[in-house]
């Protein structure tokens, strides 16, 4: 009841006073039939808001978001469905809901005819400039009564998640080398002898070849077990990019960062084309959604750019080398996208240069993100002389034309230079 009686409306206030006034004049005056009509005016809002506050409206809210993945700059759409459980109509619902700042306004909505089994819908567009994990929700409800005297406002908890990935650019061929690794099912084994026993076996997977069940292995163990020796080679390439703020400049969109994640992304997604199974590495080391783990199924390019969606910039701290060390670090393509380098960072890259099969690098020239805007190459040329197939990149520089040149770049052993 004494949320009901917070919840009046100017309209239930005004009746109130206008009874309460009415109910005193009659009093002072003598009138006992505007006493009956002062009466009727403060009962009118009470007896509404104790029906209103003893009520129990039951509203259902589902909603979803199509895609619920999308790259930035691309919109999305969201659909509320509401249905009304209760038994007691009620008057209009207006609907507000909370969104992030960077998604744009609250939506609002006002529906009428709200009655046992109802059921609407309702939608709006979200778009968002920058990429990230937002938070559509929750959902604010105001009910009230069919008068327009009490208005309750009515919360739903529930969140949806928009995921929205970074930009990519479509980038040219150009000549690649890596790894032809594997591990687990992808890597092949040759056998001295041939018997039965040295077969390598694993667990059967729903879809796998019945021709292939060891039914010697599967009466062992008690469960089915197929042979993997015959998998197919894999192609293997690693993204690493420097996300530490001290290695970039600018903030917001205007970045290196963000600059440095467009280029990761769009790399990310060429290889994934290209047939290569990529992996994530950040400053921080290697990311667990990305990893390259014994049979494990290929990574996405969806899951690559889902977790360079999630990049946030670290702490001013030294590169981890960690995912350097085990077999799945060594001899596999290595695309760095990187930003400012210190002296510490430059014993990391000759160990990542040591351990590629090919080591290639976009080096942001952050200083042209900087104050002064003076383009002074960054670490290419640096890159260049440990062996790195390097390009620089400016704020006006294109990506895909800098990709190009990086097809033409030789290290300090080759002939080749790119220009910025």
């Amino acid at each position: 009841m004494r949320e009901a009686l917070s919840g009046l409306t100017l309209r239930g206030r005004a009746f109130l006073a206008a009874g309460i006034s009415a109910v005193v004049c009659a009093v002072l005056l003598g009138q006992s039939t505007l006493v009956r009509v002062g009466v009727l005016l403060v009962a009118l809002p009470l007896v509404t808001a104790y029906a209103v506050g003893r009520a129990r409206y039951k509203l259902s809210l589902v909603r979803t978001v199509s895609p619920q993945v999308v790259p930035a700059g691309q919109p999305s759409r969201v659909r509320l469905a509401l249905r009304n459980d209760g038994r007691m109509p009620t008057g209009a619902l207006r609907i507000e809901e909370q969104v992030p700042y960077a998604l744009g306004s609250r939506p609002r909505f006002v529906v009428e005819g709200i009655e046992h089994g109802w059921r609407g819908r309702v939608e709006y567009p979200v778009r968002a400039e920058a990429r990230g994990r937002y938070e559509l929700g929750p959902m604010t409800v105001r009910v009230g009564d069919p008068f327009g005297l009490v208005e309750l406002t009515r919360a739903f908890r529930t969140t949806t998640p928009l995921v929205v990935t970074p930009r990519t650019v479509p980038l040219p061929g150009i000549s690649l080398s890596g790894s032809l690794t594997g591990s687990g099912d992808q890597r092949p084994r040759a056998f001295a002898g041939g018997s039965a026993e040295d077969v390598t076996v694993r667990e059967y997977r729903r879809g796998d070849d019945l021709r292939r069940v060891h039914w010697r292995s599967s009466a062992r163990v008690g469960e089915l077990m197929v042979r993997r020796e015959e998998q197919p080679w894999q192609t293997r390439a690693t993204v690493f990019l420097d996300n530490r703020i001290g290695a970039h400049r600018g903030e917001g969109l205007a970045s290196s960062l963000e600059t440095a994640v467009t280029v990761a992304a769009s790399v990310a997604v060429h290889l994934s084309s290209r047939g290569y199974t990529v992996r994530l590495v950040t400053a921080a080391g290697e990311d667990p959604a990305t990893s390259w783990q014994h049979d494990d199924t290929e990574v996405t390019a969806g899951r690559l750019l889902e977790a360079l969606a999630m990049i946030e910039p670290l702490p001013n701290t030294a590169l981890d080398p960690g995912w350097l060390s085990g077999e799945h670090g060594s001899g596999a393509l290595t695309v760095a996208v990187l930003g400012g380098l210190s002296g510490p960072d430059l014993s990391v890259m000759r160990r990542v240069q040591h351990h590629a099969g090919a080591a290639l690098a976009v080096a942001l020239d952050v200083d042209a993100w900087g104050a002064t805007r003076t383009p002074t190459g960054g670490a290419t040329g640096w890159l260049l002389q440990q062996g790195w197939r390097a390009v620089a990149l400016t704020p006006d520089g294109r990506v895909d034309r800098a990709w190009q040149e990086l097809g033409a770049v030789r290290g300090a052993r080759g002939v080749a230079r790119a220009h910025p």
